[in-house]
């Protein structure tokens, strides 16, 4: 009988403590997110989806600019997954590597900007913990894990980049042949 009624205080009490959890998240993550939401598509009213669109558009034509800026701009304007939507922007041949560029992006921009990905929130949240609890700073990781975050994305954008004209090129002599 101990046994069964342990085992009924003990799932309830899972669900007690997922409750409170959510609370949690109700009062702290989540209208923060809300709020960084309303400030960026604020900062895209005021500059002006046209000029936004000229300026990715810009990005677009040079490979350093198409793998770090303008996947960080995706990233942070449309958050995952629509930030995938800015391949519209470059051409057929670079459309991978983009994607590359902006998938290996939603994770590293989560410390410093939560609402991009909340779903990876989770996975930064928890190793946050444990170097808070070794005694170091979480916005020094954040920081530290964003600037990383743009030197790999480049690195993946130019490296996929050319293996797909490379891929490309010997597809097309083949059906040449």
């Amino acid at each position: 009988m101990k046994y069964i009624e342990w085992a009924g205080k003990n799932f309830i009490g899972m669900f007690e403590a997922g409750g409170e959890q959510f609370m949690g998240y109700m009062t702290g993550i989540v209208p923060l997110l809300i709020v960084l939401l309303t400030f960026t598509y604020s900062v895209i009213s005021f500059i002006g989806e046209e000029r936004v669109d000229r300026a990715i558009r810009y990005c677009s034509k040079y490979m350093i600019l198409r793998y770090s800026l303008m996947p960080i701009l995706a990233v942070l304007m449309l958050t995952n997954p629509m930030a995938y939507t800015f391949g519209k922007f470059v051409r057929e041949e670079e459309k991978p590597a983009f994607y590359d560029a902006a998938v290996s992006f939603v994770h590293p921009v989560t410390g410093l900007f939560p609402y991009a990905n909340a779903g990876e929130l989770f996975v930064y949240l928890g190793i946050a913990n444990g170097v808070t609890k070794a005694g170091f700073s979480q916005s020094s990781l954040a920081v530290r894990y964003f600037l990383v975050g743009a030197v790999v994305i480049l690195m993946r954008g130019i490296v996929t980049e050319k293996l797909t004209k490379f891929m490309m090129a010997r597809e097309a002599k083949k059906a040449a042949a």
